[in-house]
């Protein structure tokens, strides 16, 4: 076969391949998500390498952990944590509740969406802020579990 030929037979075999993938991805039962963001409802919730609870478990994710559904499929989810893991749920495990986790070794939180308001509290790398609002532009509100609530860069956080 000719280099030509080879190089357009691959060409072809990817164009087909992207087709019926399109195909497949619009068929009942299996949709790609719009990249919503989520939080792991119950504590220890199992994270599967394929959607079955035959597939083998990969890890186990607590309560209030952030997670971005980037495939949806009857009673499972394809999801990315923070580090960019992916892994499969049962849907029933997630919440609506959103939640945020520090990216950066220490992230401040102030009381308004400033630079220059006053320190609220500081938080150290994968602490887990509750979601608030994402209303002011480069800032996140959130709160701590202890109550306090401020404005956080969304540079410092993942899951917003």
């Amino acid at each position: 076969m000719k280099k030509s030929s080879l190089i357009d037979s691959c060409w072809l075999k990817n164009k087909v391949g992207i087709f019926l993938t399109g195909i497949f991805l619009q068929s009942p039962g299996y949709a790609v998500a719009e990249m919503e963001f989520f939080s792991i409802a119950d504590s220890a919730v199992v994270m599967y390498d394929a959607p079955s609870l035959k597939a083998d478990k990969l890890f186990v994710a607590d309560r209030h952990l952030p997670v971005e559904v980037v495939v949806d499929v009857d009673g499972w989810a394809k999801v990315r944590d923070s580090s960019g893991s992916l892994a499969w749920v049962e849907k029933k495990t997630l919440s609506q509740q959103r939640f945020v986790v520090v990216t950066v070794p220490l992230a401040s939180i102030h009381k308004s969406a400033d630079a220059n308001s006053e320190l609220v509290f500081q938080a150290e790398e994968n602490i887990v802020l509750e979601w608030l609002d994402s209303d002011s532009k480069g800032w996140v509100k959130v709160r701590h579990s202890g109550g306090q609530a401020g404005y956080v860069k969304v540079n410092q956080v993942w899951g917003s």
